[in-house]
């Protein structure tokens, strides 16, 4: 057993090296994030003083786990061009997100008291019951993104390292939770930063690696000759137009209603930080999404022959010899193990304040800050724990788990969040019956002989709006005078003035 520990760090030691400096540096920023929190403010959304770099680099890696850069761009090797339809709406909903969500999120939520998603539901509607389910959905489709996410670092450390998968996701428990636990949102964000860097780069690296490995860019063309293969260059025929189109949609529409997003908004220091974050995140998720999704596609040209599961092509990327150097091999690992991490803390940290704030507290309030801290980073070892557990037999792939989350929020969360945010009707019944459409629809569509093989997330998300306006449309709105003066301010551009 030793032996093999020190043939596995003798034969690794670039790897190792790196690991080493990465998990040094999250220490550093678990210890200096731990001193400036001083309140539940600070460890939720870092008391809304973040300055927009940070806060866009954030937005960018927080959702640029290892399910992109292991799953996404892993999937055009089975479904070929088409699969190049996430890049649009990666771009597409993220500017939607901050040009769409971010202005109004951040002043409604900052008036109101607001520190999570479910309690800005809550308080919007003045509904403590549309609260509490909302907390509970967060909890719910947040451990199959997680466990899709523990996967992707699972299968990159047993293939690259000779670590065994089950090891590997108890290292990465260990790592992920201790950091979160420790420095909260302030110690996320600064680690997201340098993670969104690393990716940056990362993506250059592994695009360029595998063109040249394949032959140049235009080695895509040999595929054509291949009759296995030829169906992967034209317009559906490596999967259906339809469910792809759900695929990309699911996975992408979080962007604007996700909890882990949509929290970056929050610890904006202002309004106006908007104007130059939406800058930096979307030229990131430009450069490195244009990089990753086409390396499965050129991947055939290294790996022939069909892979059973599209999650091992990075990882086989990584260790097929002549495609990467050492040293490009071992940044890429450690980019990855990166973005995994920075997915995972900000998830982890969403769902222990939902839990402490808005289930938990909503039924024992307490009133020390001191102890609502101690019971959210409980909550946060506790969730790592459970999903760690999952993911040892993860019930599906990377992109499948991703887009279930990603369908959960889209049908759930988009009444509540986009027409509450634009549309002044609307009260907690309206709310709670969208909740239900939403999921409901989401888990039998499938089932239905009639469905024609449209991806459960079109339905879902349409019956769920059309729900909340129906309702919304024929009962009482909630009568609040702050939400009247918040959309009063909005109509006549007074809140455009915060700064």
């Amino acid at each position: 057993m030793i032996q093999a520990i020190l043939d596995n760090l003798r034969t690794y030691w670039i790897v190792h090296l790196l690991l080493l400096a990465y998990t040094a540096l999250l220490a550093w920023h678990a210890w200096t994030g731990n001193r400036k929190t001083s309140g539940v403010a600070d460890y939720f959304v870092g008391g809304r003083s973040m300055g927009p770099i940070a806060i866009g680099l954030s937005f960018f890696a927080t959702y640029s786990s290892t399910n992109s850069f292991v799953g996404f761009s892993g999937q055009a090797y089975d479904w070929g061009v088409t699969w190049f339809l996430l890049v649009p709406f990666v771009v597409g909903l993220s500017l939607f997100a901050w040009v769409g969500v971010a202005p109004r999120l951040r002043t409604f939520t900052e008036s109101l008291g607001s520190l999570t998603i479910p309690d800005f539901i809550g308080f919007r509607f003045g509904s403590p019951g549309a609260r509490v389910l909302a907390a509970v959905i967060v909890l719910f489709a947040s451990f199959f993104y997680m466990t899709a996410v523990f996967k992707g670092i699972g299968n990159l450390l047993e293939v690259f390292l000779d670590i065994p998968y089950r090891t590997a996701i108890i290292i990465v428990f260990f790592i992920v939770m201790l950091y979160t636990v420790i420095g909260g949102f302030i110690s996320v964000v600064k680690t997201d930063a340098v993670q969104g860097l690393a990716m940056v780069v990362a993506a250059v690296l592994l695009f360029t690696g595998v063109v040249s490995a394949s032959g140049g860019l235009g080695s895509y063309a040999v595929l054509a000759e291949d009759p296995a293969t030829e169906p992967l260059l034209r317009w559906g025929g490596g999967v259906a137009v339809p469910l792809a189109l759900g695929v990309v949609f699911a996975g992408t529409v979080k962007f604007a209603v996700e909890p882990r997003q949509l929290s970056r908004f929050y610890a904006l220091e202002s309004r106006a930080a908007i104007r130059k974050g939406v800058w930096v995140s979307t030229i990131a998720f430009v450069v490195v999404y244009s990089l990753l999704i086409p390396v499965g596609l050129y991947a055939r040209n290294i790996i022939p022959g069909g892979l059973a599961d599209t999650d091992l092509v990075v990882p086989q990327l990584l260790t097929t010899p002549g495609v990467f150097s050492a040293g490009a091999s071992a940044f890429l690992l450690l980019a990855m193990v990166a973005a995994a991490m920075s997915s995972l803390d900000s998830v982890l940290l969403v769902m222990a304040s939902t839990a402490q704030r808005d289930i938990v507290g909503m039924l024992r309030p307490s009133h020390s800050e001191r102890s609502v801290l101690t019971a959210t980073r409980l909550y946060v070892a506790l969730f790592a724990l459970i999903t760690a557990v999952i993911a040892l037999n993860p019930p599906d792939g990377i992109v499948g788990l991703t887009a279930l989350s990603g369908a959960i929020y889209g049908a759930c969360f988009g009444p509540a969040l986009l027409m509450g945010l634009y549309w002044r009707r609307g009260n907690g019944t309206a709310t709670i019956v969208s909740f239900v459409t939403g999921l409901v629809v989401l888990l039998l569509w499938n089932r239905l002989p009639w469905n024609g093989g449209i991806h459960q997330v079109f339905p879902g998300v349409l019956l769920s709006f059309a729900a909340y306006w129906a309702v919304a449309k024929f009962t009482p709105g909630y009568e609040s005078d702050e939400m009247d003066a918040l959309f009063e301010a909005e109509r006549t551009g007074a809140a455009v003035s915060d700064t």
